[in-house]
């Protein structure tokens, strides 16, 4: 009898722990709240009929395909670096996908899950040509603006202490602001990811061609998409929906060809469009969950092209951001 309970016991906790309530309120309101950047190009900023666009954004139009069945279902909340991980935290937003680092700290003392990487990153400086300054150890004794809330101060002043020079950091609140103050002379130098001063530089400087990037990277920065932790059925959903964007573009489904995929005879591309029965029911989807990803928003390497690729005003390579099949990182378990 004892072992009977025991086993009936670890049956109910083991349920408990795939049952969570940000699936069901998600579809109850028929929007997904997604925390975005209060505007940085390329990875999340309206446009001029205020319609948003980004890498970031397109992480969370394509949670709300997956949940929603709709890209289109996604209420934006624009949040400052110190404004995202509260709004997270406090139910203010579902899904964070705001260029955020995954790290111990935020992981644990938090109270966040990370999902996956959607683009590998690390910090650097921007600064004026004019400046004459070729390498950050060039810097020493500048004022280097950096947003609170952010890793970038903290790694300032680790990078200045370990090449030994001396920085200056002026913190500043709101992209707009820091931009403004950096780009009207305020400061010698931004420090922040190396994807948004790409974005700054293209998307707020008078003349982009003025301004340099320096060569230094001066830390990792794995940007993610994070949920509260306690839920891990909303978890699940959030990284499966990312792994699937990088095994699209590993199996070559686009959402040009997507429709014509269904025909596939490869076993993984059956199961992941739904054409084998299945691929929903682990995370109370529907199984074209996955088709209704790819079919609206896209494979990784689509969304990476359109946003901030080579032939964007960013002008970015891929990177470590490759498929770990072409060199890069983005990998994803097997669908089975």
């Amino acid at each position: 009898m004892k072992s009977w309970l025991l086993a009936l016991g670890f049956c109910c906790v083991a349920s408990a722990a795939f049952a969570g309530p940000t699936l069901d309120k998600t579809q109850k309101a028929g929007t997904l709240r997604c925390g975005v950047s209060t505007g940085l190009a390329g990875f999340g900023a309206p446009d001029a009929k205020g319609a948003w666009g980004g890498l970031d954004v397109d992480v969370c139009r394509a949670v709300a395909a997956a949940v929603l069945g709709d890209a289109t279902k996604v209420t934006y909340v624009p949040l400052t670096s110190s404004q995202r991980f509260p709004a997270i935290q406090s139910g203010e937003v579902d899904l964070l996908s705001r260029n955020a680092t995954h790290t111990l700290t935020r992981d644990t003392d938090l109270g966040l899950n990370f999902g996956p990487a959607t683009f590998y990153d690390g910090q650097g400086f921007l600064v004026k040509g004019s400046l004459g300054v070729t390498s950050a150890k060039g810097l020493d004794g500048a004022s280097v603006c950096v947003e609170p809330g952010s890793t970038a101060e903290l790694n300032i002043q680790d990078y200045a202490r370990r090449v030994g020079i001396k920085l200056n950091p002026i913190v500043i609140d709101n992209q707009a602001n820091i931009e403004q103050a950096f780009f009207t002379g305020r400061c010698d130098a931004y420090s922040t990811d190396k994807s948004s001063l790409a974005a700054s530089r293209a998307s707020k400087a008078s003349n982009p061609g003025d301004y340099v990037i320096l060569p230094e990277t001066i830390s990792k920065e794995p940007l993610s998409p994070a949920v509260r932790h306690g839920d891990d059925e909303w978890l699940d959903i959030v990284n499966w929906t990312v792994w699937l964007l990088f095994s699209a573009e590993e199996k070559g489904i686009t959402s040009k060809n997507v429709d014509d995929m269904l025909k596939s005879n490869d076993p993984e591309v059956q199961r992941i469009l739904g054409v084998v029965p299945g691929i929903g029911k682990s995370l109370h989807l529907d199984n074209k969950w996955a088709y209704n990803v790819l079919k609206q928003v896209g494979n990784y390497g689509e969304i990476f092209d359109h946003n901030v690729g080579p032939n964007t005003p960013l002008k970015l390579e891929r990177g470590l951001n490759k498929l770990w099949s072409d060199g890069g990182l983005m990998y994803s378990p097997p669908f089975i």
